[in-house]
């Protein structure tokens, strides 16, 4: 009998973090799940050890800490984890220079910082074994500068570039790398800063959480190195890699509009 492979999910309390959980669960994998808050994790926990007869774990954390990787290594024990889900992340909006100091911090720690640590540590782990799978989620602003939203279009654009990089890298130990780079999804994080900056979306637009979750599952399982649900979104970021970096900047520029004074 196959043992079932255990999956480490951050930011695993709600949206897509909370969807990947679900999906992962029904395909039966044991799960840890790990992020700061406690409560929405253990009411996840327990429905999918019911639902689907898997095991899950609830690591409360904070993943930028220092000793981030050091409390999941203790809490973990002796379990292995195969598959590496790094959903964490964090969106604040805002014209560049108007923006809070520790927004932008917050961001590149979240975002790139504890994300790296998190890679490095279980990626070894991974090549020693000759065994195992990381999905990093990203987004379709990897893809393209974007005014108001610049610090997190370049966090998401610093994972693409270096999940496309350890995909190269890993690949000869049989540890694959994708990115996941969803469009606007239905969670808190549209409903908020992201809702708020950018107007309006068209419905027809917005991806649940479910469906990003079910095309991210689908691609890191079979070892894809960049994964884009959505075919409205693979179409537009197919025209941002081939569009001149001139001309982004130019409708860049045009898209964006100077904030008034107070």
């Amino acid at each position: 009998m196959a043992m079932k492979e255990t999956v480490l999910i951050t930011g695993a309390s709600a949206g897509i973090g909370e969807a990947l959980a679900r999906e992962f669960a029904a395909h039966g994998h044991d799960l840890v799940l790990a992020a700061r808050r406690a409560e929405p994790m253990e009411e996840l926990a327990e429905h999918v050890r019911s639902a689907h007869g898997v095991e899950a774990q609830v690591v409360a954390l904070d993943v930028t800490q220092p000793d981030a990787v050091e409390q999941l290594r203790t809490a973990l024990g002796d379990k292995q984890v195969s598959i590496l889900v790094n959903n964490a992340g964090v969106l604040s909006s805002g014209w560049f220079v108007r923006m809070d100091g520790d927004d932008i911090e917050s961001m590149l720690t979240l975002n790139i910082v504890a994300l790296t640590r998190l890679c490095h540590a279980f990626g070894a782990d991974m090549v020693s074994r000759g065994r195992g799978r990381v999905l990093n989620v990203a987004s379709i602003a990897a893809f393209q500068p974007m005014g108001s939203m610049a610090v997190y279009a370049a966090t998401k654009a610093y994972v693409l570039s270096l999940s496309e990089a350890l995909f190269a890298e890993m690949g000869s130990k049989n540890v694959t790398v994708t990115a996941l780079c969803p469009g606007v999804t239905d969670t808190a994080m549209y409903r908020g800063p992201v809702k708020e900056g950018t107007g309006s979306v068209p419905a027809a637009a917005v991806l649940t959480p479910e469906k990003v979750a079910a095309d991210g599952y689908r691609s890191c399982m079979a070892g894809d190195p960049i994964q884009v649900p959505g075919a409205t979104y693979k179409v537009l970021t197919t025209g941002m890699r081939m569009m001149p970096r001139w001309l982004n900047r130019r409708l860049v520029r045009m898209a964006t509009r100077s904030p008034k004074k107070k």
